[in-house]
């Protein structure tokens, strides 16, 4: 079996002969066979089926020809095993059962047992290493982003609760903050031991902070998780989420390899946000695929040439995929970047032969 590990090399900067192409929530709702397990089981009943989970995971590899898979599961996973009680609502989402409101609550929250309370997730990984032809990518939520679910209760358009929280009592957010990346940190370790080959930290609602306070209450917690898991020889991705942008220069620092922009930045200002030494991935606006297929294919190429600028560049969504997106179409424009970007580094390549012969 030939292993593409096209993405792999583009976390790491290295030559490539296409830009390699991934999307979040590639194993989703988008596809009518998905849709068809969703009426037999919830996403956490799939997730406590390994074989099932494994499937839906391979799926947008077989049908979109990606060259990354990313693990089925959620990031509220790990919250069960430190004695947080939650369900996954329909058309709302995590709802907690007891919302952490004080000391006490936090006091409260264990240690995680991976092996011991999600060791399906680890057989599911396991499976994917044994079966894929192209890089595994496990993942985890950022400690801000588990905390607002675990404060509100359920998601937050404000996360008022969770700012005066993080506001009136600093001693308690940051003791907050150190047991969700302590869950973190042994969490992704535990999925590279398995067989993950790449991760990302999922941030998503990091970019409703203020640089300041982003500095202040939660850039320590992600840059300790970062380094504590440095000595991992795969690649390390963090997706600040959206509207993130002006966080961006505060990440100069982290020991990541990959920076994951969502739209409204574009590829050229979040690398000079950011700097030199990270990769970067993104970051087509998700609702792009309602447009027509000439102007999905113009935007597309429009993110290929100004990502191939510099080494280091991974297409993806600026968020995940919505339901509606189509299969069709998500697999034409796969198949555009590859040709394309293909395209063009061989040109580049031709004309760099050229001038130092």
């Amino acid at each position: 079996m030939t292993y593409n590990d096209t993405f792999i090399r583009a976390c790491r900067k290295q030559d490539t002969e296409h830009v390699p192409v991934w999307y979040m929530r590639q194993a989703g709702r988008y596809d009518p066979e998905y849709r068809k397990i969703k009426e037999k089981y919830s996403l956490l009943e799939i997730c406590k089926q390994p074989d099932l989970a494994a499937e839906i995971s391979m799926m947008p590899v077989r049908k979109l020809g990606v060259d990354a898979a990313i693990l089925y599961s959620d990031i509220m996973n790990p919250v069960a095993s430190i004695g947080v009680k939650f369900d996954i609502v329909k058309d709302i989402g995590p709802v907690i059962e007891n919302p952490i409101r004080t000391a006490a609550d936090v006091d409260r929250l264990k240690p995680i047992d991976v092996e011991g309370d999600l060791s399906h997730i680890l057989e599911t990984i396991a499976i994917l290493d044994k079966e894929l032809d192209v890089p595994l990518i496990t993942f985890a939520g950022a400690p801000f982003t588990i905390a607002s679910y675990l404060i509100e209760g359920r998601p937050s358009k404000s996360y008022i609760r969770t700012k005066a929280l993080m506001y009136n009592e600093p001693r308690v957010w940051e003791k907050l903050m150190d047991k969700l990346g302590d869950m973190v940190i042994t969490y992704l370790r535990s999925h590279v031991r398995s067989g993950g080959k790449a991760f990302q930290l999922f941030d998503s609602w990091v970019g409703t902070l203020a640089p300041r306070d982003f500095e202040t209450y939660v850039l320590p917690t992600i840059s300790r998780i970062f380094a504590e898991l440095s000595d991992l020889d795969v690649p390390k991705i963090y997706f600040p989420g959206v509207s993130s942008g002006e966080l961006l220069p505060t990440l100069t620092n982290l020991q990541a390899d990959v920076i994951g922009l969502d739209w409204r930045v574009s590829l050229t200002e979040g690398r000079r946000r950011i700097g030199e030494k990270f990769a970067v991935q993104g970051n087509l606006d998700p609702y792009l695929l309602t447009a027509p297929m000439d102007i999905l294919k113009e935007r597309a190429k429009e993110l290929i040439d100004e990502g191939l600028q510099k080494p280091g560049y991974i297409f993806n969504l600026g968020h995940g995929l919505y339901p509606e997106a189509s299969l069709d179409k998500l697999r034409e424009l796969t198949e555009y970047i590859h040709e394309y970007s293909q395209s063009v580094i061989k040109e580049a390549t031709k004309l760099s032969i050229h001038l130092n012969s």
